[in-house]
């Protein structure tokens, strides 16, 4: 039972492989391929097979036991699995007849029968016979497997007949045929199944395959299987066919013909190739060897595969070849590298192009074998070529080898190098033809685009020649300069206007009118213009100089490191010995100071240099300072150090103070961080109240060659740490020092941590300021102008030079000492040298006995500054005026040398001062004998000056100073208020009349008193302020409205400005004392064309005056008193003690005044400004009045209205220093009678009437002619559409529209945006209505022409005077169709909107009347300095409302509309209730006669003078 359940063993089979066999007469060179089938077959792996199976043997091999003295081999047994997975054994017999190597004869065995005979054996047997593998087994048996053959003998089941079709070796295939015939006869006698297998099919005869098949076709059952054990093709299918025949239970397998088999099999391993190379290639590194790498594959599939077929010979070549690849690849990429590289080494060895133009390449390579950097870019190898070195491995060795020089590629590269270089200078220059061109085109202009300016350039020469990023770069260049220098002559045209920017206080904020008045002026200068393209940095720049002038201190001065505070305190420092002026006692005796622990923190050792330069200047640890030996301890430590906080503070070493030392921006940012850890950390342990305010002090290093190009940025980056952390900046000193520490920088730094230990111990008191010292008789002030075109040390040599002259005290930097002989004593001078920026304070605080102020005639700059800082010098302290530059002979060859040298002369002589001149290249004027003089005045009126400024320090906490140049008071409403902006929501103060006949304050329709634009905005000129102390000041436009009194009021005048600040000072302290006699209407009752003046309300008299001249002082106590055939009015009924004297005393003393109300020159400058934005008086006209009495006024009419009656009797207001007196008084108007009886009628002049440019932009659309605006089909500009629409949809009702004025910058910034965009939303940007009004005006004003156009102005004003109604306004209508189609029919769209808008009069407050005021100035554009218009501007007023009211009539064919009666017409009601209170009547002045000043009037039409 156990033995029928055994499983089966698979069945074994015996197959013996025969063929022609025998000696080489017999069988040829070679056999006819029976071994190698078998090797195939049973060892089919590439790896394990043999080309080569020999039969000659020796007879020790033969009687091996591989062979065993038998003419057979024993190949082994193969087991294989049939189709239907049934598995058999082969076992390979090959009958083959081994030849002895001595005889060539077959050797003997036991079996001696005939070949033949012998293969067709069905049984065979030898006794431990092992298996064949090879040739080389044979005698080493013990190096190769060992299996035996079956023991007993073994049956043969089938042959295997081999037939070789190949060509063969001296074998004939006939005789081959004929002994497979012999044989095959034999073996079929065995009745075992035969195939036969034709060998060496891949070297094939086809006739001899042939002959094969038809041998076998004519036997039974003979199959013919082509095979070729090289490529392994059909070994299998012939050992399975024969099985097959012995089986006959198994499937009959397909003979395939050896070609399509031979495909399949290729095609198998090219995929196996395929995939074997791609795994190959997956080694990078050409330096990886074939073990590595097989090892690292062994186990891959497709590398099994790959070595099964093709062999590890194969694979080992293919990675090989892999590998050279790499190499070559590699050798390949570092060439492409050198070559790369060699033009960049050509640059640097040869890059003058005259000395190689000309040079061959073997001649170029002895030069740069010479040149000094030529290691640094070449390497000359030992070996060579450099390819087949390890050089190749040196990827960290960029120099090239240099018998890669002797290449093609490396010529032709030196060859495109010359002719770069040749190239490139040509570039150049042309580059820099074009650079001379762009500087000769003059109408470039700072931030213009280039695309503006290709147009111009595009036929130069040049600029076809170089490239268009050239051209760009170029003109980025120019741009570059020529916005630099606009910007430095904007900066210097800003100094040269100092007047404008100093005439307020230092910690005041310029207002929008200051500003507005700055742009006034600066616009009118094409430096200012300059910059019109580069608006926003104009802006910027000119903000930062304003901020500076507000807050000016050395760190923010805009020359930098050229302020003269910094120039000076360097000076001093470095040319001044430091005597001892009592700074021994600076430090308490109990905490006298000799030995100092000083911490020193750097990076990258620079602490330990610092340390060893103090100890190179110190002795023993000793270092002299101001007279002072001290004891220094050293610690230097490394920024990076990790202990530097335990190191800082011990028990043993308490630091009292840090040097912090840098040389660039790594090191400064370490240290800043650093220094914050160190101040945190005393912060949070708090171990010591002198930790936590431990002295640091920043230290700038010197730098050396290159580096030195970063100075200025070290330098500015440590200034602005040093103000982030409250500690001192010390700089690196002007001049070349061979060192990185400079021996002015450590003693600069030494006195730094002394002052702040002095500090911090709190053992004195500060260091007094200039008006607290003692020690100096004399305190002078030198004041020089940063950035002016001389050395500091030309202006300090009378002094420096001086053997007198020593250090001031310990502390003041800018001060030294002067010991002179003065007079009959030895005075002690003290001379500040200050910059003008930092002077001002001091002019402002301090006590100072003379000033010398010092500017360059190179620079107007420089004058304009002296200008400004001497207009507000009281003129009891005495000036000396120092002109600077090179040689006298420069008066006489420049003119604007001598220009400025004069002016100087000048003012010095209006304001009885000195003047004098340093010349660089005069030893003369470098003696201090060049200013004794000037202190020997300053000591004359030494106890002057310190009275006036102790009675000023006492005045300054009871009066405020008096604007130079006072706005005009604004009036108010009685019920409405409109601001002039959105952010300006405060109603001005009130009228304060003080009675029946006397109007203190100017009506808005008192036309003379305010300016009418082309917009018909009324804005105030200059006038006398109000002094108000319930009020804020406002200086904004006043709205046109006035009550009208119940009774028209005749012949008034208006009071003296003077006279008004006291009156208003009574009513401020007596606001209700008695009632009213000026009803006023309730605001219920006021019509709104009650808000502006008929001219008959503008015009009073009043008669029985005498022609009396007032000057009213500051009274505190409301007094009016008349100083000259007038009364004095006291409101407390008081008599003042002291007053009579006050005046009396007038002729001997007086109030200290400034300077520039002494010089015609210094006032008029500063004049002129308010006078370009506030009137049109020529700068004489301004002096003039500001010192004398007005000349006096025309009357106003009803057919004059803009003119009415001002202040006449301004004396003296402009200038505060001028008080009342009889004499002087009585001089003026005798002087002013005698010149109006002798001018003479001025002579009338035809003027061309410009209206001024209001943009400060170009623009393509603003300021064009109508006609290029509209079309056929849009006949109204689109601007003006979008501006009507968003006020007829937003704001029709808006109270004041067309009155009010919008922002200006809101209207501006419409029009800009509408210039960029023509589809901008006005919605969008937010804008107030008001804004939109004011642009739509602007943008009429702007036009060339105006819409109403001027050849029909006389024609409208004619026709206006037609009495009957309906034929004016038909002939009106007439002269309306003769208007230009275009401005016909914008004007038609115009008027229309405005009908639209007096429609809306009950709540916008705007009937037409209103609006005609706004709009005629715009309209018509009159010609205001034509004197001939004043009689006519109500009729032009009239003609554009009478347009407005009859629209329908004049375009629309509509009927006559009748005006109503306004309210304002009508009586104010009896039972008005009073809205202000009365005051004591007073006598007035009467006017001057009209007919004594009629012929005087200058061409002035809205009578400002």
């Amino acid at each position: 039972m156990m033995a029928k359940n055994k499983e089966p063993r698979p069945p074994s089979y015996a197959v013996s492989v025969v063929g022609l066999s025998g000696t080489e007469k017999d069988k040829g060179n070679c056999g006819v391929g029976k071994s190698c089938l078998c090797n195939r077959f049973v060892r089919s792996k590439a790896d394990e097979y043999y080309l080569e199976h020999t039969s000659v043997l020796s007879t020790i091999d033969f009687g091996g036991r591989v062979v065993n003295n038998d003419h057979f081999l024993y190949w082994g047994d193969v087991t294989q699995s049939g189709e239907d997975g049934i598995e058999c054994r082969i076992h390979v017999i090959e009958q083959t007849e081994f030849i002895d190597d001595q005889t060539f004869l077959p050797h003997r065995s036991t079996n001696l029968q005939p070949y033949i005979k012998r293969a067709a054996a069905s049984k065979l047997q030898s006794a431990e016979k092992l298996m064949y593998i090879c040739t080389d087994q044979l005698g080493l048996e013990q190096d190769f497997e060992q299996k035996q053959m079956p023991e007993g003998k073994l049956s043969i089941d089938g042959f295997l007949l081999c037939i070789d079709v190949s060509q063969g070796c001296n074998r004939k295939f006939d005789d081959q045929l004929k002994f497979v015939n012999n044989l095959y006869i034999q073996l079929s006698k065995s009745k075992k199944p035969i195939i036969i297998a034709a060998t060496k099919c891949d070297e094939c005869v086809d006739h001899y395959l042939r002959e094969v098949q038809a041998f076998a076709s004519n036997k039974k059952n003979l199959v013919v299987v082509e095979t070729s054990a090289r490529f392994n093709v059909n070994v299998e299918t012939c050992f399975t066919a024969l099985v097959q025949m012995m089986d006959k239970t198994r499937g009959k397998p397909k003979i395939i013909p050896y070609l399509d088999a031979y495909k399949t099999q290729r095609q198998l391993v090219f995929t196996a190739t395929d995939k074997f190379e791609k795994l190959v290639q997956t080694v990078r590194d050409y330096h990886a060897t074939w073990k590595t790498v097989s090892n690292k594959l062994k186990n891959h599939p497709d590398y099994e595969e790959y070595i099964n077929l093709e062999g590890t010979k194969k694979a080992k070549n293919t990675f090989s070849k892999h590998i050279e690849q790499l190499k070559q690849e590699h050798i390949r990429k570092r060439k492409e590298e050198y070559i790369n590289a060699l033009p960049r080494a050509l640059n640097t060895l040869l890059s003058n192009l005259d000395e190689i133009e000309r040079l061959s390449w073997s001649e170029a390579l002895k030069v740069m074998e010479k040149r000094p950097d030529f290691q640094s870019c070449f390497v000359v190898l030992e070996k060579t070529p450099w390819d087949e070195t390890d050089h190749i491995d040196k990827v960290n060795d960029r120099r090239i080898p240099f018998d890669l020089l002797t290449t093609p590629e490396a010529e032709k590269v030196y060859k495109n190098h010359v002719q770069h270089l040749i190239s490139e200078k040509r570039r150049v220059e042309m580059k820099e033809k074009f650079k001379k061109t762009l500087e000769k085109i003059q109408f470039i202009s700072p931030g213009q685009p280039w695309e503006e300016v290709i147009c111009f350039v595009v036929e130069d020469e040049a600029f076809k020649y170089i490239t268009d990023a050239d051209s760009k770069e170029v003109y980025a260049r120019h741009q570059r300069e020529i916005v630099e220098k606009a910007k430095e002559e904007f900066q210097e045209m800003l100094f040269e206007h100092s007047e404008l920017f100093y005439d307020l206080d230092l910690n005041a904020t310029p207002s929008s009118d200051k500003m507005s008045e700055i742009h006034a002026v600066l616009s009118e200068e094409p430096r200012y213009k300059a910059l019109q393209k580069l608006a926003p940095d104009r802006e910027s720049l000119l903000l930062k100089h304003i901020g500076f002038v507000y807050h000016p201190t050395k760190e923010t001065c805009l020359s930098g490191q050229n302020c003269t505070d910094i120039k000076v305190e360097q000076l001093l420092a470095n040319s001044l010995v430091q005597q001892d002026h009592g700074r021994s006692n600076l430090y308490h005796d109990s905490a006298n100071i000799d030995k100092v622990n000083l911490f020193i923190l750097g990076k990258d050792g620079l602490a330990q240099e610092l340390a060893n330069e103090i100890r190179t200047q110190s002795t023993d640890d000793e270092y002299a300072l101001d007279g002072k030996i001290y004891e220094l301890d050293l610690r230097p430590v490394d920024a990076k150090s990790p202990y530097l906080l335990t190191q800082l503070w011990t028990s043993a070493f308490k630091p009292h103070g840090c040097f912090c030392v840098f040389n660039s921006i790594e090191s400064l940012n370490f240290i800043g961080e650093c220094i914050a850890k160190i101040r945190a950390e005393a912060s949070q342990i708090r171990r010591d109240k002198y930790m936590a305010n431990l002295p640091f002090t920043l230290i700038l290093a010197n730098q050396r060659d290159s580096v030195s190009k970063n100075l200025p940025i070290l330098r500015h980056q440590g200034q602005q740490l040093a103000n982030k952390l409250q500690c001192p900046f010390v700089d690196v000193p002007a001049g070349t020092y061979p060192r990185k520490f400079n021996e002015a920088q450590i003693k600069q730094a030494l006195r730094g941590v002394l002052e702040a230990v002095k500090h911090n111990f709190d053992v004195v008191s500060p260091v007094p300021t200039i008006k607290d010292l003692s020690e100096a008789d004399l305190r002078i002030v030198m004041c020089a102008m940063c950035g002016d075109p001389f050395s500091v040390d030309l202006i300090l040599s009378p002094f420096l030079d001086s053997h007198s002259c020593s250090a001031a005290q310990a502390g003041q930097n800018n001060s030294l000492m002067l010991d002179k002989i003065i007079g009959e004593k030895r005075r002690r001078i003290q001379i500040t040298i200050l910059s003008y920026h930092s002077s001002i304070g001091v002019r402002k605080d301090e006590l100072v006995h003379g000033y010398i102020l010092v500017y360059s005639a190179k620079r107007k700059a420089s004058m304009g500054m002296l200008r400004a800082f001497l207009s507000e010098v009281q003129d009891t302290i005495p000036v000396q005026l120092v002109a600077v530059t090179d040689s006298q002979a420069d008066f006489f060859e420049n003119e604007a040398i001598k220009e400025l040298m004069t002016e100087g002369e000048h003012i010095a002589t209006e304001i009885t001062a000195k003047f004098t001149a340093l010349y660089s290249l005069s030893q003369y004027h470098r003696q201090t004998e060049v200013f004794t003089l000037f202190f020997s005045d300053v000591l004359e009126k030494k106890n002057m000056i310190e009275s006036s400024y102790m009675s000023d320090s006492t005045r300054e906490t009871t009066h405020t100073s008096e604007d130079v140049f006072p706005r005009s008071p604004r009036g108010s409403s009685l019920d409405y208020n409109y601001p002039d902006s959105e952010d300006d929501a405060e109603g001005p103060p009130p009228y304060s009349p003080i009675g029946d006949d006397v109007r203190l304050l100017p009506a808005p329709s008192d036309r003379s008193k305010y300016r009418l634009d082309l917009e018909g905005n009324e804005y105030p000129v200059h006038s006398t302020p109000l002094n108000c102390h319930d009020h804020e000041r406002n200086h904004k436009v006043p709205p046109p409205i006035k009550p009208k009194p119940l009774v028209p009021r005749t012949n008034v005048k208006k009071l003296d400005p003077n006279l008004l600040k006291t009156i208003e000072a009574g009513i401020g302290k007596n606001p209700r004392k008695q009632p009213s006699r000026v009803p006023a209407a309730p605001p219920e009752d006021i019509d709104q064309s009650d808000n502006y003046a008929e001219p008959i309300d503008t015009i009073f008299k009043h008669k029985g005056f005498a022609d009396d001249i007032y000057a009213v002082p500051d009274d505190s106590q409301n007094r009016i008193i008349k100083v000259r055939n007038s009364i004095v009015i006291n409101t407390q009924g008081e008599e003042e003690n002291g007053f009579s004297d006050r005046i009396s005393k007038s002729h001997g003393e007086r109030r200290p005044s400034k300077y520039k109300y002494k010089s015609k020159t210094l006032f008029s400058k500063a004049k002129s400004y308010y006078r370009r934005t506030h009137s049109d008086a020529s700068d004489d006209e301004a002096f003039t009045t500001s010192k004398t009495k007005r000349k006096g006024r025309h009357r106003g009419s009803e057919e004059d209205p803009l003119l009415s009656p001002v202040e006449t009797w301004k004396g003296g207001i402009d200038n505060p220093a001028i008080t009342s007196d009889q004499e002087l008084d009585e001089k003026k108007m005798k002087k002013k009678t005698h010149k109006v009886k002798e001018d003479k009628k001025p002579k009338k002049k035809t003027k061309t009437f410009n209206p001024p440019i209001r943009r400060n932009w170009e623009s393509n659309y603003f300021g064009m002619p109508l006609q290029d605006l509209v079309t056929p089909e849009k006949p109204i500009p689109l601007f003006v559409e979008k501006c009507v629409q968003f006020i007829e949809d937003t704001g029709l009702c808006t109270e004041g529209l067309y009155r009010v004025s919008g922002n200006k910058t809101d209207q501006d910034n419409i029009q800009k945006q509408f210039d960029q965009d023509h589809n901008i939303s006005l919605e969008s940007m937010g804008v107030t209505v008001n804004a939109v009004a004011g642009a739509l005006k602007a943008f009429f004003a702007d036009l060339p022409d105006p819409l109403i156009p001027y050849s029909l102005h006389q024609e409208l004003l004619e026709t206006s005077k037609i009495i009957d109604k309906t034929e004016r306004l038909h002939e009106l209508k007439e002269i309306v169709k003769k208007f230009h189609p275009v401005n016909y029919d914008v004007f038609k769209y115009v008027i229309t909107h405005l009908n639209r808008v007096s429609q809306q009069y009950k709540t916008n407050l705007m009937n037409a009347d209103n609006l005609s005021i706004c709009f005629w100035p715009t309209l018509m554009r009159p010609d205001f300095e034509n004197k001939e218009l004043l009689s006519t501007t109500k009729i032009h007023q009239s003609v554009i409302e009478t347009f407005i009211q009859q629209c329908p009539f004049f375009f629309y064919n509509g009927e006559i509309v009748e005006a109503p009666n306004p309210v304002a017409c009508q009586p104010l009601p009896s039972n008005a209730v009073q809205m202000v209170e009365p005051m004591v009547p007073l006598q007035l002045p009467p006017p001057l006669q009209p007919q004594l000043i009629q012929s005087q009037l200058p061409a002035d039409p809205l009578g400002i003078i």
